[in-house]
């Protein structure tokens, strides 16, 4: 596995322990024996009665002073409330006895209302504007207090508001985070610097910078740039992959990214725990313009890093760049990508903002281990299959995709965390002989776009001719879609159906996105109908697919996947 390689680099950065033979804390190798890796996500308690667990926190991260001057569609000025009413003990639930009627919220700061109204029971994101004119803008975040009131019951939840000043002149650009939509808002690169912001879809790869980039930058990013990989209102990011031990080259690298307009992911993976390093690296990137942001931790969950290791480096970050370093936004969000299935998941993903996962199954043997002659045990207590506890192929990509939301949800970090997806661009090594096929690498691209992933960055680049050139078609077609997937008014479903074809679709003023992909062999066909759909379509991505000559049907080869937008 990459993490397992970099952390090799990283015992001769910060020696502050040995980390046993285990992968997510189980044994793999045959001299060892089968024992409980522990570090389970609890399940919650089922209630017999109805619970409410209510839930608010700010529609975007952080507020600048501009939005005290004028609230906009793509920044409003608002708080969002979450009312679900559950059976299960998650974060904050507490009875309620259930009737007719709307809770009354009121939302305060130190005891003063900033904003009140009338929400529905089971409502998601609803908002309430208030004005940030009675507010400072500060590094230290503010605490909102939403205290609800339903038939004489009364109910309370607390949130963190960001309302940071405009941005120093060591800081060269801002990362919003949009609750709304876990999406992340920048301004345009290359505009100016009160254009509005927008929301983007970052995909990307993870990409080589000794082997790659440190030599070849010159030609390298601007065909990358060619292939789509930066278009209008399309994100797209380049990952660095570390150690960067010619600070010179890298800053060339970052200036020629800078140039052809590429944003930029910056991976810390190596040092994320050395606070030194970690402090000497953010001030000398924070400057970047296209810093879109930072990453941290690379696998820690596989490598069993101590479990306040993110969330300490994570507040060192936020504190470096803008932050109160105390659980509010910085300037930029912090990323991390968690490699296991089911090891400590609470207190590896609280040191992000962004958790990704890369769940890589194309090629390896799921059951039994090809590199260290074992088992991966179904009581997900021992082995090491290069997928932790995938057992599927291609589904496993989704329940896990599925797992990390819910995951969030329990744990109430709905308002405050997003999840995006790394599919496998690699192969012929270790547990996985052979490469992705580009449809493969698009399928496992959609999978996670479908289960609500709002980015992609795949591990790694350079990848091979077809993978590249499929990554670019779905960056290229993104254009058409983002508006779909990113919308905070969309209204959006997910159908897997036992044929294996896997169905997102986003429908916003009577259009209708449908991203599909068939997980199988053979050739598969959909009807529009199925999914209660009717009106013109246009397809707007394929990848092996088509739409039949009366506009009815939707068909998928082999791995094929396909984009479409219907008219009712």
């Amino acid at each position: 596995m990459k993490a397992r390689v970099a952390h090799i680099f990283a015992f001769s950065v910060f020696p502050i322990g040995v980390f046993g033979q285990t992968w997510c804390n189980k044994n793999y190798m045959s001299t060892e024996p089968v024992t409980d890796p522990g570090g389970r996500f609890p399940i919650p308690a089922t209630s017999s009665s109805p619970l409410l667990a209510l839930r608010c926190g700010p529609a975007i991260r952080p507020y600048l002073p501009e939005d005290a001057a004028h609230s906009s569609a793509t920044s409003p000025v608002a708080i969002l409330i979450d009312t679900p009413i559950t059976f299960s003990e998650i974060a904050n639930a507490v009875p309620i006895t259930l009737g007719a009627g709307t809770l009354d919220v009121t939302v305060s700061i130190n005891g003063k209302k900033l904003t009140s109204g009338v929400v529905p029971l089971n409502a998601t994101k609803h908002a309430l504007p208030f004005s940030l004119s009675a507010l400072k803008a500060q590094k230290a975040a503010y605490t909102i207090t939403c205290s609800a009131t339903f038939s004489n019951q009364k109910f309370s939840a607390t949130g963190l508001l960001t309302y940071l000043p405009d941005p120093p002149a060591d800081i060269g650009s801002v990362t919003k985070f949009d609750a709304r939509t876990g999406a992340l808002l920048v301004r345009p690169l290359g505009g100016s610097k009160t254009a509005p912001f927008e929301p983007v879809f970052p995909i990307g790869f993870y990409t080589g910078f000794g082997n790659y980039l440190q030599t070849n930058f010159s030609t390298a990013l601007p065909e990358l740039k060619s292939q789509g990989f930066t278009v209008v209102r399309l994100l797209d990011v380049v990952h660095p992959i570390p150690a960067f031990s010619n600070i010179t080259a890298l800053d060339e690298v970052l200036d020629k990214m800078e140039e052809v307009g590429l944003y930029l992911m910056y991976d810390m993976r190596l040092t994320y725990m050395n606070d030194t390093s970690v402090t000497e690296q953010v001030n000398h990137i924070k400057s970047r313009k296209n810093l879109l942001l930072w990453y941290t931790a690379d696998e820690p969950d596989g490598t069993s890093d101590p479990l306040n290791a993110t969330l300490l480096s994570a507040n060192l970050i936020n504190s470096l760049d803008g932050g109160d370093g105390l659980g509010g936004a910085g300037y930029h969000p912090v990323s991390l990508v968690l490699n296991c299935e089911n090891y400590e998941f609470t207190a590896y993903a609280s040191g992000a903002d962004v958790v990704l996962q890369d769940t890589y199954t194309i090629g390896n043997n799921l059951s039994f281990s090809t590199v260290w002659g074992t088992p991966c045990t179904d009581g997900t207590d021992y082995g090491d299959c290069g997928c932790d506890n995938c057992h599927t192929g291609f589904p496993d990509i989704s329940t896990r995709m599925e797992e990390f939301r819910q995951r969030i949800f329990i744990n109430g970090w709905e308002l405050t965390k997003a999840v995006w997806a790394v599919p496998q661009g690699f192969g012929n090594e270790t547990y996985w002989p052979r490469y992705p096929t580009g449809r493969e690498w698009v399928l496992e691209s959609i999978l996670g776009i479908n289960h609500g992933g709002l980015g992609v960055v795949s591990w790694d680049d350079p990848t091979t001719a077809d993978v590249k050139a499929s990554a670019s078609s779905l960056a290229l077609s993104l254009v058409n879609m983002k508006s779909f997937i990113l919308s905070p008014v969309a209204t959006i479903r997910q159908v897997t159906f036992q044929s294996g074809i896997d169905v997102g679709l986003w429908t916003v003023n009577g259009q209708t996105l449908v991203l599909a992909t068939n997980i199988n062999a053979q050739n598969l066909s959909l009807a529009l109908a199925e999914l209660h759909l009717t009106g013109k379509v246009e397809q707007v991505f394929d990848s092996g697919s088509s739409v039949s000559s009366d506009g009815r049907t939707l068909s998928f080869g082999s791995a094929g996947s396909g984009g479409f937008i219907v008219t009712n």
